[in-house]
């Protein structure tokens, strides 16, 4: 199938298909005689399971690797659990991160008039060199 039809089948657009076939996310596909990508059942497969550890917010990297084992029907479960055990850390620690945000605006937040007045302390805090 050409790019379109790969793009459609899985989701994933020709533009970010071109992209990971650029970084080696994704094997080059074979190329018609017309100069078209002619991609298989295989690649489908593989653009899903991409566009799904990127919406679980999988980095590229660790995408790779959880590709190659994916395709490596020896592999051992535990490597996937400690790829997926350090990304739940990370998610963890940046949730944390913005519900810190989110706490220190409420208080700016609920801290300002909101009125006509010029004296707003979510601008003064944001004017102080931290």
């Amino acid at each position: 199938m050409n790019i379109g039809a790969a793009s459609r089948a899985s989701g994933v657009t020709a533009k970010m298909i071109r992209y990971y076939e650029g970084i080696g996310l994704l094997a080059k596909a074979p190329r018609r005689d017309n100069s078209y990508r002619d991609f298989d059942h295989r690649d489908v497969h593989d653009l899903r399971f991409i566009r799904r550890a990127r919406t679980l917010g999988f980095s590229m990297e660790e995408i790779r690797r959880l590709l190659g084992l994916w395709r490596d029907a020896s592999r051992p479960s535990r490597e996937v659990k400690a790829i997926t055990g350090t990304h739940i850390e990370a998610l963890e620690r940046r949730i944390a991160e913005l519900q810190t945000m989110v706490s220190a605006l409420r208080h700016l937040s609920d801290n300002c008039h909101g009125d006509d007045r010029p004296d707003c302390p979510i601008l003064e805090d944001l004017a102080k060199a931290r």
